[in-house]
């Protein structure tokens, strides 16, 4: 069974200051270690005078890859309280670096879990997330004697169309969640008769961005 996840789909930079030590967090999608490890070496790049750049990254939508490093910062004072954030943000694919500038104060142990995983807190609210459902694109197809009663059954369950083709017939290609996908087939079987086709044209994940649909590979 498919199921639902919640990915960062537009990344983004906070920064927090503790006892003048600069705390830098940049988040950013990535679906593959590669893409990681190459946004952690611009990262550095960047903040190449830094003391620390420490990471936490998630990958695969059961999050079944992941990685944290504290970069010399005590051990896990640095990358296990960032990946504690994204973990319990419920998030995947995507790795945060936090850039840390020395402001000459020792912060503890205590201090710094506290610093890093506030960094992120705040990197995250610079960022846009997206809950992505599974789905099946559906090709209905009807006489137009039936599409007036499809389309207002659509209207009720809230059901995307994403195309719709006239000929001698209609053709909708519509997008169902997993779960509304039984009950909306015997729903327009029963509405127009048994005379409507259905078939199922493939499998997908998709997200709501700014009202718009936003389809993912199945």
């Amino acid at each position: 069974m498919r199921k639902s996840y919640r990915i960062l789909y537009q990344g983004g930079t906070g920064e927090i200051t503790e006892k003048k030590s600069r705390f830098i967090a940049n988040l950013k999608p990535v679906e593959t270690e590669a893409e990681a490890l190459a946004f952690i070496e611009e990262t550095r790049k960047r903040y190449w005078d830094a003391r620390h750049n420490c990471y936490a990254w998630i990958i695969g939508r059961g999050g079944e890859e992941k990685r944290l490093s504290d970069d010399g910062e005590p051990s896990q004072t640095a990358g296990k309280p960032m990946m504690d954030v994204l973990e319990g943000e419920k998030l995947v694919n995507l790795c945060a670096v936090v850039t840390r500038y020395f402001g000459g104060t020792l912060l503890g142990t205590g201090g710094l879990v506290r610093a890093y995983s506030k960094a992120v807190q705040e990197g995250l609210k610079a960022c846009t997330t997206l809950t992505v459902e599974p789905a099946v694109k559906l090709s209905v197809t009807t006489d137009y004697n039936g599409i007036g009663k499809i389309q207002y059954l659509l209207g009720q369950r809230e059901i995307t169309t994403l195309g719709i083709e006239y000929t001698d017939r209609v053709e909708l290609t519509v997008l169902v969640p997993d779960a509304a996908l039984d009950k909306l087939r015997a729903d327009i079987t029963e509405v127009t008769g048994g005379r409507a086709g259905l078939l199922p044209t493939g499998e997908v994940y998709y997200g709501i961005f700014n009202k718009e649909v936003v389809l993912f590979p199945g």
